[in-house]
């Protein structure tokens, strides 16, 4: 028999070890092929509007999940060569040589990855057009995907999977000349002992994590994380990994070990799923911990990323009010203009603003927390137009100010102050000083943008004073005349946006701005983000139920025995389902609690505080939740299976 048909009847013989092996890598195939796929496919990249930074992010994304699927697979082969030492040292024992089996499993990784590549291609191609419309619908763009395979992607998920296939025939054999005969007798032979705990180090697991959730509660304004921000960033993390570990491996251990000591200990099938729970707490405390914080990283990622998708749309909303804002043109060139909005986007709304601009302002410190984003000149605006411009849009408060009064716009960056006493002067042109009686979050002027997205100019600071004060001072100085437009979907108005940039930007030191600019790239960017987000969490959740999976089956075949015993002394499957049931909750519901917990204090306390005014935040959040938590109870139901299945095998032969 050659070691071709060898390797062909081992994985037809461990059927049953080799599907998760083979869905593993199948999953992978279909993931980075479906990234891959959408970097060259024609439709979409023809509906970006940043090609060039859409490219880049897929490549990115694509790459970081290669080395994903590297490392569990990896792992994956590394339980795979464990669970045949028995295997391999049989070979040994008759006469094989160390490369021969090397060989063998290089034979069986190449059918398995052969066999994977070819239907996660097919499988990717014909998802294509779901992931693109996905996408699509992300950005809110209304293009029609087709099925796609680029030879380009088909190339690289190729060569990239061979390269992998070197890298496990590499692993295959260092782990083979590891194997010892003697482990032909000792393979399978169970190594955990009952372990003691100590209540000293459990409680101090519980100190660590809560005192990790209050750090996390001071975020924000507080002198400990404003002074010392990387230092307790660091000693937050390293408590709360350092109180899971030690809540695992102590007191989850004391808490069984109390259990077993108490005088109901023997009722039921307590001792049965306690005991075995106490034997196998010392090999699961690092599943359990890695389980649990990756469970955190995980939740606490796509809700952040989700979140940040939600509120990026309104932020550009507020931000960028005005669909197309310029420095007011020619009549013919502004007729030019009006013409070619009305084509596609017919205009809903118009409305002319005049200011006044000042000199430079040195000290602007005084009046913005943040005055390296706006310009060192001010423009004096009347209230009437700003009052104006509300109506126009139909969203803000006018304002009613006399005299020398004056109300100072802002962005988001600054806060909304009203001030009664010790109100800021602002002296301009000349002698003219006035009082800012309020400090308000209202672009008249928003950002200056441009359709490739880039806003590296600062934004104009504005000053609203009262209708009289404007008067006087009108004829004075030279005025700054601005042209506000509002049209029909404006989401959609990208060439628009380029066209009349092009015309108004012919003028040296023009200003223009428009909401789709900001808009487009905004919703790109983010979108790419929540969609390889959503990709990496699929990735995984994936890898954690296959962990989770490969112990139950390495534990299930150790404990067949156990059972098989327990059967003869007349204990009945609906019995042992239960036992299992308990024993397998222990090692799921810890761990997502804790995940659970870990992740909303994150969340809470840097993201659903932060933002007040999202009304879905918390929907946001907690379907994400939910999502996950689905998840691990289908894991959590297929692994009862699973074991049940294993432990019942020698009885049905």
């Amino acid at each position: 028999m050659s070691l071709v048909d060898l390797s062909w009847r081992n994985m037809k013989r461990n059927f049953r070890l080799y599907t998760i092996y083979f869905i593993s890598m199948l999953v992978g195939v279909v993931i980075y092929f479906t990234f891959s796929g959408l970097m060259f496919n024609e439709d979409v990249v023809e509906a970006i509007q940043n090609k060039e930074n859409y490219k880049t992010v897929i490549f990115i994304a694509s790459m970081i999940v290669f080395l994903f699927i590297v490392f569990f697979i990896l792992y994956a082969n590394s339980f795979f060569m464990k669970q045949r030492k028995k295997e391999f040292g049989m070979y040994l024992l008759y006469g094989m040589k160390e490369r021969q089996i090397a060989t063998m499993v290089f034979f069986e990784t190449f059918f398995l990855s052969a066999i994977s590549v070819a239907s996660g291609i097919l499988i990717g191609g014909l998802l294509s057009k779901f992931f693109g419309a996905v996408l699509m619908n992300l950005m809110h763009y209304n293009e029609d995907i087709s099925f796609a395979f680029p030879l380009e992607a088909i190339a690289s998920t190729i060569l990239l999977f061979a390269l992998l296939i070197v890298i496990i025939t590499i692993q295959s054999y260092f782990n083979v000349r590891r194997v010892q005969l003697v482990e032909l007798f000792h393979a399978k032979e169970k190594m955990d002992k009952p372990f003691k705990f100590s209540f000293v180090l459990a409680i101090v697991s519980i100190i660590l994590i809560v005192g990790s959730y209050y750090t996390i509660t001071l975020s924000g304004d507080t002198d400990l994380w404003k002074d010392h921000f990387n230092e307790t960033l660091m000693a937050t993390t390293v408590a709360l990994i350092v109180g899971t570990y030690l809540f695992f491996r102590q007191f989850s251990g004391w808490i069984l070990q109390k259990m077993s000591q108490n005088k109901n200990y023997f009722k039921g099938n307590k001792m049965l799923w306690i005991s075995s729970l106490r034997f196998s707490i010392r090999g699961n405390t690092i599943n359990f911990t890695f389980n649990s914080l990756i469970s955190a990283i995980v939740i606490f990622g796509v809700g952040f990323i989700a979140v940040d998708y939600a509120v990026k749309a309104d932020v550009v909303k507020k931000e960028f009010p005005n669909h197309l804002a310029f420095s007011t043109q020619d009549n013919e060139t502004q007729k030019q203009i009006e013409q070619i909005i009305n084509d596609s986007h017919p205009i809903m709304a118009h409305e002319t603003i005049t200011g006044i601009r000042t000199d430079k302002i040195s000290d602007r410190k005084r009046y913005y927390s943040y005055p390296e984003y706006y310009t060192e000149e001010f423009t004096l605006f009347p209230e009437s137009q700003l009052n104006a411009i509300v109506d126009l849009r139909e969203v803000g408060s006018k304002i009613n100010i006399k005299g020398e009064e004056a109300v100072l716009l802002t962005r988001g960056i600054d806060d909304p102050t009203k001030y009664k006493s010790n109100q800021p002067e602002m002296t301009v042109l000349g002698e003219n000083t006035f009082h800012i009686v309020e400090k308000i979050r209202y672009p008249l002027l928003s950002i200056p943008t441009a359709p490739n997205g880039e806003t590296n100019k600062p934004q104009p600071s504005v000053l609203i004073i009262s209708d009289e004060a404007f008067e006087k001072l009108k004829d004075q100085h030279t005025l700054s005349t601005y042209e506000i437009y509002q049209i029909e979907d404006a989401k959609t108005s990208n060439e628009v946006s380029r066209k009349v940039y092009d015309i108004v930007m012919k003028t040296d030191g023009a200003y223009y701005s428009a909401f789709v600019d900001q808009y487009s790239s905004n919703t790109e960017s983010s979108s790419l983000i929540l969609f390889s987000v959503a990709f990496f969490a699929v990735i995984a959740l994936f890898a954690l139920g296959s962990v989770i999976y490969f112990k139950q089956l390495r534990e299930a075949t150790e404990e067949r025995e156990h059972y098989t015993i327990l059967r003869k002394i007349g204990v009945g499957d609906k019995e042992i389902k239960k036992i299992i049931r308990k024993q397998l909750l222990f090692v799921f519901l810890p761990p997502l609690i804790l995940g659970l917990l870990h992740s909303w204090f994150l969340l809470y306390y840097s993201v659903i505080l932060v933002i007040k005014d999202l009304s879905s935040l918390t929907t946001i959040i907690f379907s994400v939740m939910g999502l996950y938590v689905l998840t691990y109870f289908i894991f959590y139901v297929s692994s009862i299976s699973i074991y049940y299945k294993i432990i019942s095998e020698k009885n049905t032969r």
